[in-house]
């Protein structure tokens, strides 16, 4: 569980209409919703840097790197995703608003491969952050990468079916992207990099447009 210095566990504030990111990121610091549900986590919540970006960019959850840094897309994923993107690491977080399923570093896996997959009600507990961010962002690009941040934003269901494809979401474009992990074998598959490389044309179109 996680814990907050020597002054034990802090309560979460209360659901509530935001007016300013900068109130809902404070508020997002000091949550422990998925602690006080009994949810064992390994970080404190992950926060997006900036406020201005043109874009919002939704993964799955933080990794170790990042829940120890407390800032997204820091370790080799993030590496493999920045150059799939072509953005330096400045461009990148200037560009994008980076947000995820769940805020805070799970763990790793009861199998000890990879990262434990959230559970239904943690990322239950956690999508009012992503409601209240999209509600003050209105972002007209939106970018999932990985299975479970498509299935949560976007309803769908396999890599494979949706790649290299935009939806519409409200007043903006979703274009889903696989995950950048290493650990996946998907993009070995020459038509699945095909599938991936149209994908990644999409964003830098909507990019261009924005």
């Amino acid at each position: 569980m996680v814990r907050d210095g020597s002054a034990g566990l802090v309560t979460t504030p209360g659901r509530r209409p935001y007016r300013s990111l900068r109130a809902l990121q404070r508020d997002l610091a000091a949550c422990r919703l998925c602690a006080e549900a009994g949810h064992q986590l390994e970080s404190l919540p992950v926060a997006a840097p900036g406020a201005r970006q043109r874009a919002y960019l939704f993964g799955q959850a933080p990794g170790a790197i990042e829940g120890a840094e407390r800032r997204p897309w820091r370790g080799r994923a993030g590496r493999t995703l920045r150059r799939w993107l072509e953005l330096d690491e400045e461009a990148f977080y200037a560009t994008f608003y980076c947000a995820s399923v769940t805020r805070c570093y799970p763990g790793r896996a009861a199998s000890g491969r990879g990262d434990r997959t959230p559970t239904p009600n943690e990322r239950r507990l956690c999508r009012r952050w992503r409601e209240a961010e999209l509600a003050l962002l209105r972002p007209r690009l939106i970018v999932t990468v990985g299975g479970l941040a498509a299935r949560e934003l976007l309803g769908l269901e396999r890599v494979t079916d949706f790649v290299g494809s935009s939806y519409d979401v409200a007043d903006a474009t979703a274009v889903p992207l696989p995950h950048p992990s290493g650990a996946s074998g998907w993009l070995n598959a020459p038509a699945n990099r095909a599938r991936l490389d149209d994908a990644l044309a999409l964003v830098a179109g909507a990019l261009a447009r924005l």
